[in-house]
This record gives structure tokens, sequence and C-alpha cells, in this order.
């Protein structure tokens, strides 16, 4: 009898999560493509912040400097999810009233491009430390022999300071990743389709909450095991040439 009645709830799990209606499987791999758009978009947008305030904080003026830490400070202090209402609020308030200056109607502002703006906003001030840190941590030698060749700063970057600093900023960045594909479930708070709004939809309409719930935490998980076969591959490729720390101790 129990064999039968899991049976049974095994089939009706399935028939929930297929792709073809009845099921919710299409709406929540929709969902995961929103996600993962919006925390590509983001990571990608933190990382050009980050690398910009990280180059700020350690060779800007005292007041760049100071702006950056007021930004890095206000943003890791402030919990994500207040922060996310505010810039998205704040944001889209300010976006629509400077249409309406320019004699504009409103605009609709595209979820996806609102959402990457919102977390590669809170991204950012994350990457600036993580890289900011790496960036510490190159050898001095390095930079002062690319000086030495006469490199100007753009090549220095280029050649020099991040393929150097990407051995020590690859952990910390495989962190950020993980952290914006969490993030994005936030978003559901301000309606956006993202997985965790498209598996609340589906629960609430079918009341099966453990089995949808229990489908998006094995789709995160998914996630993060491929994600970190990637940046383990990446600080492997990072790293070379590099003794490892077996080596170094040695």
């Amino acid at each position: 009898m129990e064999g039968l009645l899991d049976t049974l709830g095994l089939a009706e799990a399935a028939s929930l999560l297929s792709l073809e209606p009845p099921g919710w499987g299409a709406n929540l791999l929709r969902g995961l493509v929103n996600s993962l758009q919006i925390a590509l978009g983001a990571f990608g947008f933190g990382l050009v912040i980050g690398l910009g305030g990280a180059y700020g904080k350690l060779y800007g003026g005292p007041l760049l400097r100071d702006l950056l830490a007021v930004y890095t400070t206000v943003i890791r202090a402030v919990p994500e999810l207040v922060l996310i209402l505010i810039l998205y609020y704040v944001g889209s308030d300010l976006i629509n009233q400077a249409a309406i200056a320019m004699g504009y109607d409103r605009v609709e502002i595209n979820g996806v491009v609102a959402g990457i703006w919102v977390l590669g906003v809170v991204q950012g001030a994350y990457a600036t430390e993580v890289l900011r840190g790496a960036i510490q941590a190159i050898p001095p030698g390095q930079l002062e022999a690319a000086r030495a060749f006469g490199m100007p700063p753009l090549m220095t970057l280029r050649r020099v300071t991040i393929p150097a600093m990407m051995g020590f900023a690859t952990p910390g960045l495989a962190n950020l990743w993980l952290i914006a594909t969490k993030d994005t479930a936030l978003l559901a708070i301000v309606g956006f389709s993202e997985l965790t709004l498209e598996t609340r939809q589906a629960a609430g309409s079918t009341r099966a909450y453990f089995t949808f719930f229990l489908a998006a935490g094995a789709l995160y998980l998914i996630i993060t095991l491929f994600s970190g076969v990637i940046f383990a591959r990446i600080e492997k490729w990072a790293r070379r040439g590099q003794p490892s720390l077996r080596e170094g101790g040695r």
C-alpha cells in the first residue's frame, strides 16, 4: 500500500513538473532563465564597477577615495532586500522624472534591465573590495617592471594587473557570483518573474508547495555545482605557473 502511494505521489509530482500544460515545468525553466540573465548581467556590471572602484580606492584622490568608501560601506551595511527596494523604486522614479522633464512620456522599465541595475550596484560594492585586495596582493615588482618598460596605465592593467590578480580574486568572485544567483530571488518582492516568483505562483496555484520549492532548490543547487566546476577551472588557469600551497609549504 505504501509503495502504491509513493508511486502515485511521484507520478503526481512528475505531472506537476511536466513541461506541457497542466504542468508548471516550463514556467520554472522560464524563471530560471530570467534569474540567470539577471545574475550574469549583474555580475558583469558589478565587475566593471568593482574594477573602477578598486583602482579609485588605490590610486584616486582623497575625494574619490572618500566617496568610494561611503559607497562600499553603505551598500555592505544595509540589508540587500532594503537596498533592492530603494534602488528599484528610487531609480525608476528618477528616470521617469528625467523623461518627463525632457518632454517624454513615462518610461516602462524592462524588468531584466532593472534587475541587472539593482543587483549590479550591490555587487559592485563587494567586487570593489575583492579586487582591491587582489590588486594589493600582486608582487610590487611586477607592476614596477611594467612601468620601467614604459607601459601606459591601460596596457599595464590589461597585460599585467588583471592576469596577475585573477588567481587572488577568483575565490572571492566565485562567492559573489553565487550571491548574485541567490539574490535574484529577492527581486520577487518587486514582481520580477524570476525562479522564486514562478515557484511561488506554481505552488500557490496547485498547493503543492513541497514539490515546487524542492524543485527550485534542486535547480539552485545544480547552478551552484556547475558554477563551482567552472570557477575551479578558471582559478587553475589563473594560477598556472605559480607554486601551489603544498609546494610552497615544503
